[in-house]
């Protein structure tokens, strides 16, 4: 606005060109942060879950909190989501399975994203006492189950192999 009335005042062309100038960069800048957006936008949105996403094979997640104890629950909890609804918990001896637990899940949609809800047999494992909370990251999610022996557990996608110990 300075440089306007400047330019009326003074009648000088130059205050005319700075302002153009001016204006130019501001629109330069702000196409250039859109693009950089969405250029970024695949590396940094979060995926919307849908029920089918939730199918397959849960491992604990030993890089949340990596260490002896960590790796003890990896070797001793995993479980299944089959696309039956269907979710078997596994009690293990490394690879052997000592006890199962069963029940079935559920989505709900309080959001944009669908959210796992658990209903397993009783009795049931302590891990398995309340539905998890998802955690979605841009390259998929995790599931935080509260246990009350353990605090939170966390799980993530993937086959379980053995850790040689």
């Amino acid at each position: 606005m300075g440089l306007l009335l400047l330019t009326l005042v003074s009648r000088k062309v130059v205050y005319i060109k700075v302002l153009g100038w001016v204006w130019a960069g501001l629109i330069g800048l702000g196409a250039l942060l859109f693009a950089t957006s969405q250029i970024m936008r695949p590396f940094t949105e979060k995926p919307l879950l849908t029920k089918a996403d939730y199918y397959g094979s849960y491992v604990i997640d030993r890089t949340k909190f990596p260490g002896r104890q960590a790796d003890w629950q990896y070797n001793t909890f995993r479980f299944t989501i089959t696309s039956d609804d269907k979710l078997a918990f596994y009690v293990t001896r490394q690879d052997s399975v000592v006890k199962t637990y069963t029940g079935n899940v559920s989505t709900a949609k309080p959001y944009s994203s669908e959210r796992l809800v658990v209903r397993m047999e009783q009795p049931t494992h302590h891990i398995l006492a309340t539905n998890p909370t998802v955690y979605r990251i841009p390259s998929g999610f995790y599931l935080v189950f509260h246990s009350a022996k353990f605090g939170n557990v966390f799980f993530t996608k993937g086959e379980w192999e053995s850790l040689g110990e």
